[in-house]
């Protein structure tokens, strides 16, 4: 059983318990009650997600939950390139593959949703999170049971210790797949969007953190944190297959993959940690060996009728 769970809570503990429910309480009366001007702003979403990924690093650095986790040079710069690939390239290729086809779609079958906008804003804000959610939960759950999926998603387990920024980290492919959702069939309000984007943010940000904090029963009922997260990236690829939901936990207790538990030894390939390089071809590698051993194997036979 890990060390957090068998000392006894100090109050420095107590409090950092309560920062992930805190910091989504925060973002939901930020965006209740931006001005216009902010909200519009094209900037604010993109400021609003890194800062949360940026003050959960800090965190780490005042609190961390294992020291074998601990931050580096070499891990900094990884999960910088991840979330600028995100945030620019895997974010425009999401828009013009997906959302952007998804609202022609609903344009061309005459889909009006705009009753949506006029529910309750909080209401709002759990569908989005849902809608994303569930989507998230069955690709996220496929790519663990279907070896071509599992090749694009393999990457991101075989990071070797959990950080702020490591949800970003993995093979564009499964990036991409990942971000797939149906939000552009409904006309959610804006706000309600963007509160829903950065309390998911919240969550996973901290389910992926190497932060000492153990939020109350009732919020790890509910949202996935470190623990049920950390499991879920156990060396043991069976552990693996558990607790799926990125931040709603609560969808493995619906359709009966949760599973209690923490890991600290986390990666996979007996915790070979993958290059950027090696990540992105990763998904392609079994090709890429066969064709080296068909080519090893005419250069073998060519050698042969050579030599006689």
């Amino acid at each position: 059983m890990p060390a957090s769970d068998t000392t006894p809570e100090t109050f420095k503990d107590k409090v950092f318990n309560l920062i992930p429910p805190a910091m989504i309480a925060a973002v939901l009366l930020f965006w209740s009650l931006a001005p216009k001007a902010v909200v519009e702003s094209a900037w604010t979403l993109t400021l609003t997600s890194a800062g949360i990924v940026i003050f959960v690093l800090l965190l780490e650095m005042v609190h961390e939950r294992h020291a074998g986790w601990r931050m580096n040079k070499q891990e900094f710069a990884t999960d910088l390139y991840y979330s600028v690939l995100s945030a620019t390239v895997i974010s425009w290729l999401t828009v013009k593959l997906a959302e952007d086809p998804l609202k022609a779609a609903k344009a061309a079958l005459g889909i009006h949703t705009e009753w949506i906008a006029a529910l309750p804003w909080l209401v709002q804000v759990a569908m989005i999170v849902f809608i994303i959610e569930f989507g998230q939960y069955w690709m996220h759950r496929l790519m663990h049971n279907w070896t071509p999926f599992w090749l694009t998603h393999a990457p991101h387990h075989h990071i070797t210790q959990l950080n702020a920024a490591k949800g970003a980290v993995g093979n564009p492919i499964e990036l991409f797949l990942i971000s797939l959702s149906v939000l552009a069939l409904f006309d959610f309000d804006n706000t309600a969007l963007f509160a829903a984007f950065n309390t998911t943010g919240v969550i996973s940000t901290f389910a992926h953190a190497n932060v000492k904090a153990n939020p109350p029963i009732w919020y790890s009922y509910v949202f996935t944190t470190i623990r049920h997260h950390s499991l879920h990236h156990s060396t043991d690829y069976e552990a693996t297959r558990c607790n799926y939901g990125n931040s709603l936990i609560l969808l493995d207790r619906m359709f009966g993959t949760y599973r209690e538990g923490e890991g600290v030894l986390v990666g996979q390939d007996e915790r070979k940690r993958l290059s950027i390089w090696e990540q992105t071809l990763f998904p392609f590698q079994p090709l890429i060996d066969k064709a080296k051993e068909r080519r090893a194997a005419r250069n073998d036979n060519a050698g042969g009728t050579a030599a006689a």
